[in-house]
Formats: structure tokens, C-alpha cells, sequence
């Protein structure tokens, strides 16, 4: 069971690339809009909350990424052909060092 969830509306483009990877069966419609939901378990969300500090989330614990994060999963999803993706993507989505002062040991 998933704790949180990415969401992703699908335009045009992005439906296409959806339906090319067969995984049409996966969109759903919320507020009237198409898109797909990527499940992320509380320690992924830790990391993504990390990377990217203005992520809020709805009454139903789903998020939407930046675009340029939300590109990087849509590759995933696309190459894989599947929504189970979040233990790959989660090492190009997840920055350690986001919103750490960088530090020298040079005295």
C-alpha cells in the first residue's frame, strides 16, 4: 500500500506517450483532468519532500512534482511500461544535498 501519491496530468503529448507504453489501463480522470498516479511509499516521500521543500500535498496525500522532475518520471514510466517505478526514478529525482549550506573544511 502506497502512503502518497504523484500526480500526473497527461496532455496530449504526454497521453500519446502513456499510450505507447500500453499503459492506458493506468489513467483515470480527477477533477476532469487525465492522469496517472505513481504510488511513493514515507521514505521516498521523505527524500522527494527533501529535494523539492514547496511540494504540498491534497486531502488525498497525492503531489504534483516540477515539470523538470516530472519529465524524469514520465521517462521512467515510458521506458519501464509500468507505474511501478519510484525505486529507480527515486536516485534522479532525490538530491541530498537540497537545501544544504555548502561548506569548507578549508580553516
Amino acid at each position: 500500500m502506497e502512503d502518497y501519491y504523484i500526480n500526473i496530468v497527461l496532455d496530449d503529448e504526454k497521453f500519446k506517450k502513456i499510450e505507447s507504453a500500453g499503459l492506458t489501463d493506468q489513467v483515470k480522470e480527477i477533477d476532469g483532468k487525465k492522469m496517472i498516479q505513481v504510488g511513493v511509499n514515507q521514505k521516498e516521500y521523505k527524500k522527494i519532500s527533501k529535494s523539492f521543500p514547496d511540494i504540498t500535498t491534497d486531502s488525498s496525500n497525492a503531489f504534483v512534482l516540477p515539470e523538470g522532475a516530472e519529465n524524469i518520471l514520465m521517462g521512467f514510466i515510458v521506458n519501464m511500461k509500468t507505474l511501478d517505478v519510484m525505486k529507480a526514478a527515486i536516485m534522479k529525482l532525490y538530491s541530498p544535498l537540497a537545501g544544504k549550506e555548502i561548506r569548507s573544511r578549508i580553516h
